[in-house]
């Protein structure tokens, strides 16, 4: 079985409490003392996982970084979720759904922090791309502050077709695009949607573009190239869940848009 190193302490500690990956034995640092580790021996014991004290050197050998903050754990790899174990169809339409759809976002930390808010924002799922796009390693989950473990991750080989998919769904998709006409703040996003967040430097692609209901961008004054990737996506999701808390919880909503 391929297993991979969680280190920090909300990354293992959210992954223990998400219950989604194996755990095959915990590190702590022999020089590590902290009122946060306190619960952990009666977690991992319930659990009937192994902890080990090992030498800091040890560890930072074991997680090839120094920001492990003195724990790391064996775990298996990301549970990656399908995409229509989580969506729905056209016949739950009272349902607001929200996915986004990263298009080739390649840096770790860009994701990670998209994560976090993801979680935050109470997104359904984070769709990626199997090919040039940053995966759902350690390394981000550290950065989303253990938000990963809780998140549905979808890993799809065609962002085209995965667009066709949840239209069909009676999803609308809202690209983002800084040469867009229409600002999110002017936009209507009732019902249930997905949003699309272009990869580092080139963004959407023009063939995903072509597939997005409307695009939209985030208005700015002076005139530089654009926002980071996982600035930009909070942006936009914090307005759709503005929006959501004004118009009430889903068995509140009324006029939701139904896809012609």
């Amino acid at each position: 079985m391929k297993t991979e190193i969680l280190y920090g302490f909300h990354p293992v500690f959210e992954a223990l409490k998400a219950g989604r990956r194996n755990f095959f034995e915990i590190y702590i640092s022999k020089n590590k003392i902290s009122k946060q580790f306190e619960k952990l021996p009666a977690i991992a014991k319930f659990r009937k996982i192994s902890i080990k004290k090992i030498e800091p050197s040890q560890l930072k050998y074991l997680t090839k970084t120094d920001l492990h903050q003195g724990i790391g754990a064996k775990v298996s790899p990301y549970p990656f979720v399908k995409l229509n174990d989580i969506v729905n169809g056209p016949q739950h339409l009272d349902i607001k759904q929200l996915f986004l759809l990263l298009d080739n976002v390649v840096d770790p930390h860009n994701l990670g922090a998209i994560i976090r808010t993801a979680l935050c924002v109470g997104v359904n799922g984070v769709i990626i791309t199997k090919d040039r796009s940053a995966l759902p390693t350690p390394a981000v989950s550290k950065v989303s502050a253990g938000a990963l473990e809780h998140m549905n991750v979808v890993c799809v080989t065609n962002m085209v077709n995965t667009i066709k998919l949840l239209k069909d769904k009676g999803l609308w998709i809202f690209g983002m695009d800084k040469n867009a006409d229409k600002d999110v703040f002017s936009c209507d996003f009732s019902g249930s949607l997905g949003l699309v967040i272009g990869g580092e430097g080139k963004g959407i692609r023009s063939l995903v573009k072509k597939q997005c209901d409307m695009l939209i961008s985030i208005p700015q004054i002076e005139k530089i190239n654009s926002l980071n990737a996982s600035v930009a996506a909070a942006v936009v999701m914090y307005e759709v869940f503005r929006q959501s808390n004004l118009i009430g919880n889903a068995d509140k909503v009324s006029g939701v848009k139904e896809k012609k």
